[in-house]
């Protein structure tokens, strides 16, 4: 098959021929329709503390249909079977397995990390962690299943309550389907703070009540008064969608009295806080990482009955041949949000 490895740091991935993947007793191989590229894919072609393997294959946010099962596979599973994958082969054994927590499996392998991802023609996924698409779903919107599970873990996560104001800074893909599923679920207000004017625009189709759009070199005050401006008061809730390091100290100080604070953003950076400030304010600060496979069934019921529209995060859709190129072109920013590569 064809497939798009990484080869090294500081080199584009090359587009070769591989072996084509064997199912595991347990599991199924997929022809990809569609894979988005992730920012955790950016990141682990660069130095870092997620860097991947050299010949590694990348990509985990993919869909297709099955071309083959395992003998032991769970599930009534069929070739042709429309489906997508929560990027995890996990044991199907332990406490986490059982209530659909894959990601907290200490023996599961990560779909483009450790076990060779999507962008390729055919990928390895578990039965017990595999979906099946309903009939009126393209496969297309389907390829942001994934990030969509993100931001409605993220929103979970932080117990948002209807009437909440709420603070997204940034509006890359993650935090733009936190802004989405904090207004899904009756947040009085979504501010989004972004300083790129197409990613800010992206934001207001996306369910933001407000933009913001900060000069990078104002402080925590400055931004709190812009968001209260257009919010009419401080947010209950505060999303760090950036991971970048000096986030989360502003955060700090931005946040009311029992404020809440969900860093998603992926820092690999280390990072400096100062501690009495959250203390005195007695602040909840809960991180939050991947999804449940809940997480997944809630977003493909929605977007199957068309209660959500994420159309608009999808910038480009490019072949496996373009794909490095449009690879590269996502380590600056620019116009895009979501690329798919269609396979």
């Amino acid at each position: 098959m064809r497939a798009a490895v990484f080869k090294e740091v500081g080199k584009p991935l090359k587009v070769e021929s591989v072996a084509d993947p064997v199912p595991r007793e347990d599991g199924l191989v997929i022809k990809v329709g569609y894979c988005g590229i992730c920012g955790t894919d950016l990141h682990a072609t660069r130095e870092g503390l997620t860097t991947a393997c050299c010949g590694q294959i990348l990509g985990h946010e993919y869909v297709g249909e099955i071309v083959e099962v395992g003998p032991r596979a769970d599930g009534n599973w069929e070739v042709g079977d429309r489906v997508c994958s929560i990027p995890f082969l996990a044991c199907g054994h332990c406490a986490a397995c059982a209530t659909g927590r894959f990601f907290e499996c200490q023996d599961k392998l990560l779909s483009g990390v450790n076990s060779p991802g999507g962008f390729a023609e055919y990928v390895n996924a578990g039965s017990r962690e595999t979906l099946l698409l309903p009939d009126n779903l393209e496969l297309e919107r389907a390829a942001l299943i994934e990030p969509l599970a993100v931001g409605i873990h993220a929103v979970r996560v932080s117990d948002l309550k209807a009437g909440s104001r709420v603070m997204v800074i940034g509006a890359g893909p993650i935090g733009l389907t936190v802004a989405l599923w904090a207004r899904f679920f009756g947040a009085r207000e979504v501010v989004v703070s972004e300083m790129a004017d197409t990613r800010a625009e992206l934001a207001r189709k996306m369910g933001a009540t407000g933009v913001i759009q900060p000069d990078p070199s104002a402080d925590a005050e400055t931004l709190l008064a812009q968001f209260s401006d257009v919010a009419g008061g401080p947010p209950d809730i505060i999303f760090e969608c950036v991971g970048a390091p000096g986030l989360l100290q502003q955060c700090i100080e931005m946040a009311p009295q029992r404020g809440k604070i969900i860093p998603v953003g992926v820092c690999e950076q280390p990072d400096a806080i100062m501690p009495f400030f959250g203390l005195v304010k007695e602040l909840h600060i809960q991180f939050a990482i991947a999804y449940t496979r809940d997480d997944f069934e809630t977003c493909i019921a929605m977007l199957g009955e068309g209660r959500i529209d994420i159309s608009p995060m999808i910038t480009d859709v490019v072949d496996l041949e373009q794909l490095p190129e449009a690879f590269e072109a996502l380590r600056t920013p620019s116009h895009q949000c979501k690329v798919l590569t269609r396979l």
